[in-house]
């Protein structure tokens, strides 16, 4: 049978292959594209190599948090799984909106409704707003709501909103964890070493 470790390492490996694809993906469209929008970048004092180069790490950057985010949620729901195979992924209905229609869980354990995101760096203030009608919606479905962020953001209003929103999760009932708190939730709810297995694999790629 297939170790966790070992299905983690399947996992990055898709991952990479799929990233690295969209990026050559990318760049041979980005060398095809309109480029009309360099004489402002001109009126900035950004030459066009310099913009072509932006316009194409803006581009490899967008991919590389949508597929950090995605492999990190998927390697964490496979340690729970590995732990919990009933650990499951779900969706619940809005009760007080109509707008999601329902809310996605990322992990659900039983009655524990778990969010797992590798790093929240919004500043924009409504995330806050949308977070709590969110959490309370899973709250009012009888779920224990727990937040699980691997990665802290930067930047202090980034910081600020997550701290507001950690609060929002203690006071609901519920509990949030970043940053080490993060690794060691899944390390002793899971009994694997989710950060250590990462940076063997990081090692190895090196």
């Amino acid at each position: 049978m297939e170790s966790v470790t070992d299905k983690i390492r399947s996992l990055a490996s898709k991952y990479a292959q799929e990233l690295q694809h969209k990026i050559e993906t990318r760049t041979k469209e980005l060398e095809s594209d309109d480029q009309s929008h360099y004489l402002i970048y001109k009126v900035l004092g950004i030459q066009d190599d310099e913009g072509r180069l932006i316009d194409l790490y803006q581009n490899k950057g967008r991919f590389l948090y949508k597929y950090a985010g995605a492999f990190l949620e998927e390697a964490t729901f496979l340690c729970f799984k590995e732990r919990f195979p009933h650990a499951r992924r779900a969706q619940v209905e809005n009760t007080s909106g109509q707008r999601p229609r329902q809310f996605h869980i990322d992990c659900l354990i039983d009655r524990e409704a778990i969010e797992i995101k590798w790093r929240d760096a919004t500043t924009d203030g409504d995330h806050i707003i949308k977070e709590h009608a969110r959490i309370k919606v899973i709250k009012d479905h009888g779920f224990y709501p727990v937040r699980v962020m691997f990665f802290y953001p930067n930047r202090e209003q980034a910081k600020r909103i997550q701290e507001t929103i950690k609060t929002v999760y203690q006071g609901i009932g519920g509990a949030c964890y970043t940053g080490d708190d993060a690794w060691e939730y899944v390390r002793t709810r899971t009994g694997i070493d989710l950060k250590v297995i990462l940076v063997n694999i990081a090692k190895d790629l090196q």
